[in-house]
């Protein structure tokens, strides 16, 4: 698993990564991510897969079973970024955001995210 290759930034995955990152320390379960970046389980739950599989900026986890049992519903596997796949995010949504908004165009030293200057 490599953290130095990103995955293709289509809108979804920047969703994710964004819902993600809005607290990168704090372990999210399918639901919560759905919520947060606006799209329905079968979109995020290919791309969550992804991010940990073929890239290695998540890290996921079954919560105890003894906790769903007691309040009865099904199991939550929890998402977290790791700290190189925060970091990934945030470069490959900066990449992203940059490609998108000057791409051949020249802005003369109009801020970016940021505060980037072009």
């Amino acid at each position: 698993m490599e953290t130095n290759r990103s995955p293709r930034m289509t809108q979804p995955t920047q969703a994710v990564l964004r819902a993600l990152l809005v607290e990168p320390n704090k372990p999210m379960y399918g639901s919560q991510v759905c919520a947060e970046a606006g799209l329905p389980s079968g979109t995020i739950y290919p791309i969550l897969a992804r991010l940990e599989r073929e890239y290695g900026w998540l890290e996921s986890e079954w919560e105890d079973p003894d906790i769903s049992i007691a309040e009865g519903r099904p199991r939550r596997r929890y998402y977290q970024l790791s700290r190189d796949g925060a970091q990934a995010a945030r470069l490959a949504l900066a990449e992203s955001y940059q490609a998108r908004h000057h791409n051949g165009r020249k802005f003369g030293g109009k801020a970016g995210p940021a505060g980037v200057t072009s």
